[in-house]
């Protein structure tokens, strides 16, 4: 492990800055923590709130044993400390949009203790300095409604949709050292929560969202004072926080100032922090236990359920992908980086296995070459994902196994690409429609070469003076004069025949 050596210069030297994120994420289940309102993003305000998430008298809570699920497996994801035995508290603040005046979360007993997850600093450089961060803890608890502000010039309205939709609160320890270590951090975690299945990790619909404290101090001394800087919704806006919280605690308190606790607001059109209250501490919100529901007990059962039905994780995946199926570390790391990438390519090298009559580990290089290459490049000119791609895996499996056979060449393979994205149509299809297909007709490839030759009797007087860099021209004219369908190795071959 290597530490960062991210610092800050001021005027009275080096700072170092000290990180820890508090990461929000949206549970995913069809029902919310304590009631069965629905949690779909986008629906119509106020139209998915039951009477317990609207706090009408009566109502008593009970617990949904998806939500919790969920957040085991998830605190098992990061080899953390799973606790038999958790109880929620009452979190006491008024606010319009709490309609209850207090937050059912967890405090003294959550479900989940420590855990640590691993970064690395260039996903790209198997090289790369890796660190591992502490997680202190995760805990359930139930989020707020939402204020409208922008919808009546005089008055604020208010959503509930998103009162009582379960979150887990994923806790750092303050082992970041830099804008980038931050940005590591939460894109792994994001990476693995999709891969668990327990969060869609859609920032920018609010689903996953992290307060980011910091602090400076001079290397090796005590902590600084922290600030806290709520709702920020992108790994970029977190790490420019980072960097723009920082630079502001180095001026203040080299003017004289004094860093002073509180929650800020990061505003990414300015790039700035503002201050929005003083940060209070847990006496403030006056936690005590919920008395209208149970402690959480966990039997074995429950737990070796959870872990069960965890799927391979990013980092062991990414291990096969290099060990098994040979791929380079940098086409397993962008391959496993996103969970929805990985099971596209899984399906694509299964599928060319079976089109072949191969084993995965001999179809996956090519696979990958020609995924991350001409099947993202496309889909980048055309402005789409991979989740959008009108070419689906087995689709896919069919083109490359047309190049597998010779059927056609790896060039032709590239307009047939296009056409199965304009088109939707399958490549055997196009290949036999368009006339596509490769030709080892050696008489008509022996006429091209004899008319290349006869037309550039200087170059292969020179070639054969031993300037064997023309070999390379030699081919791409034959391959011009045959219109991309001749077989590279049968030009290849009768080239150094008629060259001798």
């Amino acid at each position: 492990m290597t530490e960062s050596t991210y610092r800050i210069q001021g005027a009275t030297g080096e700072w170092e800055v000290v990180i820890g994120l508090e990461v929000h994420a949206q549970i995913t289940t069809q029902a919310k923590l304590f009631s069965g309102a629905a949690t779909a993003f986008g629906a119509e305000p106020n139209t998915q709130v039951s009477l317990v998430d609207a706090a009408m008298p009566g109502m008593l809570p009970v617990p949904n044993r998806e939500c919790i699920r969920q957040a085991v497996r998830t605190g098992m994801a990061i080899n953390a400390q799973i606790n038999r035995y958790s109880r929620f508290d009452r979190k006491n603040y008024f606010y319009a949009d709490l309609p209850q005046g207090y937050q059912i979360s967890q405090l003294y007993h959550p479900i989940v203790g420590e855990g640590q997850i691993e970064i690395s600093l260039d996903d790209k450089n198997p090289d790369a300095a890796t660190k591992t961060i502490g997680i202190e803890r995760i805990h359930v608890e139930q989020d707020a409604g939402k204020l409208m502000h922008d919808q009546h010039p005089t008055r604020s309205y208010v959503d509930l949709n998103r009162s009582g939709v379960a979150l887990m609160e994923i806790v750092s320890r303050p082992d970041m050292r830099s804008p980038a270590e931050a940005g590591a951090y939460l894109s792994k975690l994001r990476t693995i929560l999709r891969y668990v299945g327990s969060c869609d990790g859609n920032m920018d619909q609010g689903s996953m969202r992290a307060d980011v404290n910091v602090s400076v101090r001079k290397p090796g001394e005590e902590f600084g004072t922290r600030t806290e800087t709520k709702n920020v919704n992108s790994v970029r806006f977190v790490m420019a926080v980072v960097e723009q919280e920082a630079r502001r605690q180095v001026d203040l308190i080299e003017d004289g100032g004094k860093v002073v606790q509180e929650t800020r607001l990061y505003d990414p059109d300015r790039n700035e922090t503002r201050s929005m209250r003083s940060k209070e501490d847990a006496h403030d919100y006056r936690y005590f236990p919920d008395p209208d529901l149970l402690p959480l007990e966990l039997d074995d059962a429950f737990l070796e359920e959870c872990r069960a039905s965890l799927p391979e994780l990013p980092d062991a995946k990414r291990h096969r992908y290099e060990n098994d199926l040979g791929l380079s570390p940098y086409n397993a790391g962008v391959l496993t980086a996103d969970a929805d990438t990985a099971r596209w390519f899984e399906t694509l090298i299964a599928a060319s296995a079976a089109k072949q009559g191969k084993a995965e580990g001999d179809v996956a290089k090519a696979a990958a070459n020609w995924l991350l290459s001409e099947l993202f490049g496309a889909l980048n000119k055309l402005g789409k994902g991979l989740e959008d791609s009108p070419v689906s895996p087995e689709a896919a499996a069919e083109l490359l196994a047309l190049v597998g056979d010779g059927t056609i060449s790896g060039s032709i393979a590239k307009q047939v690409l296009e056409k199965m994205l304009e088109t939707g149509a399958g490549a055997a299809e196009i290949v036999e429609r368009e006339g596509l297909k490769q030709t080892s007709d050696t008489s008509a490839i022996e006429a091209a070469i004899a008319k290349i030759l006869a037309d550039n009797a200087d170059k292969v007087e020179q070639y054969k003076a031993g300037k064997e860099a023309l070999f390379g021209f030699f081919v791409g004219q034959t391959m011009k004069a045959m219109q991309g369908k001749a077989n590279p190795q049968v030009v290849n071959e009768l080239l150094k025949k008629m060259l001798g």
